[in-house]
């Protein structure tokens, strides 16, 4: 297919259903499923076109879709690296929380969640992100 990819996305759904798929072996290397529906072909085809223009995901966002799909667990990221240390001052009292590879260390014990730590401090139910003050309140809700 010739021309932009503004022109090349523009013409897509004028393309015929043969061609599409024709299209679909060039920029996928293989034909496409033969029970797959013409307005299935017009958006996947695009967004490869746009994937090879501009880039595709990150390795990271790449890896975590590959294990929700074999069914593993995955850990909600919150960009904390391990090492990273959280202090609360709560009730006159510090508290502190280090982020490790698989949770939180806190008080010499090791945690899952944040939440499960203000647990422990709090003992009532508070979210761990807020508690250590993660969560940050946009200017127009505070």
């Amino acid at each position: 297919m010739k021309g932009n990819l503004e022109t090349q996305l523009s013409e897509l759904p004028k393309l015929k259903t043969e061609r599409l798929r024709s299209l679909w072996q060039e920029v996928f290397g293989k034909p496409p499923h033969p029970k797959l529906r013409r307005e299935l072909l017009i958006p996947i085809i695009a967004y490869r076109l746009q994937e090879r223009a501009f880039g595709g995901l990150k390795p990271a966002t790449l890896r975590r879709l590959e294990a929700i799909n074999s069914g593993k667990q995955v850990r909600k990221q919150r960009g904390l690296q391990p090492g990273t240390r959280m202090v609360r001052q709560w009730q006159g009292k510090m508290y502190e929380a280090v982020t490790v590879e698989q949770g939180y260390i806190y008080d010499g014990r090791k945690y899952r969640s944040l939440s499960e730590i203000a647990r422990a401090i709090t003992g009532t139910r508070w979210s761990g992100p807020a508690f250590f003050g993660l969560r940050q309140k946009s200017r127009e809700a505070a």
